[in-house]
């Protein structure tokens, strides 16, 4: 079982360790985190370094995984993951045995499909991106990097999804709508037309 570290300590990570125990292709070596974060006792895992020490620990493992979540921006993770690439990580998808991904769709490096979720034919998911707990994503939609798509969203069929962008819990995207990059739909939307880039969609 290859080794592997987790990057951040928060919640999101709780929720992502549970996710890469159940797939059991991993073996968790610690967790790395910011400089001065604060011990999460909730976490079994022992703290191992900082994000000064990714070279360090890249001869204890070369698979990293960013188990941080989107705060108010994509910048954070967008960053990390090009930092680890630069230093020669590997960062794997990770699928939850409890989601649905149909062959005829593509999952980029980085990628998590969490519990319950359901990815339908023709679907694609670029680097880096956050498929949250019970959300869908329906046929030949496009979904670009460092998207993450939260608890029980719905995007419908050949939507567009562009890099950065955030989907709120429990939001519907309607079929054939164009997200640009680095929007944000809010928790409980139904989004029925396009977005440009950097907009902000409130229901």
């Amino acid at each position: 079982m290859n080794n592997l570290i987790i990057i951040g300590n928060g919640g999101h990570a709780i929720s992502c360790i549970e996710v890469i125990e159940a797939e059991n292709k991993f073996k968790i070596l610690g967790l790395v985190t910011e400089k001065h974060a604060v011990k999460n006792h909730k976490i079994k895992y022992s703290h191992i370094g900082s994000d000064i020490d990714f070279i360090k620990l890249f001869k204890k493992s070369k698979n990293a995984f960013i188990a941080i979540g989107f705060i108010k921006d994509s910048i954070n993770r967008a960053n990390l993951f090009n930092k680890l690439k630069k230093i020669g990580y590997y960062l794997p998808v990770i699928v939850s045995p409890t989601s649905y991904k149909s062959d005829q769709s593509t999952l980029d490096e980085g990628t998590i499909l969490m519990h319950n979720s359901f990815i339908n034919s023709q679907v694609k998911i670029g680097k880096n991106c956050i498929v949250n707990t019970g959300s869908i994503i329906e046929h030949e939609a496009t979904i670009g990097d460092n998207v993450h798509i939260s608890t029980s969203a719905v995007v419908n069929g050949a939507v567009e999804i562009g890099s950065g962008s955030f989907i709120g819990s429990n939001s519907v995207i309607k079929e054939g709508v164009k997200i640009g990059k680095n929007c944000i739909v809010s928790a409980g939307s139904f989004l029925r037309r396009d977005l440009k880039s950097g907009a902000r969609f409130y229901k």
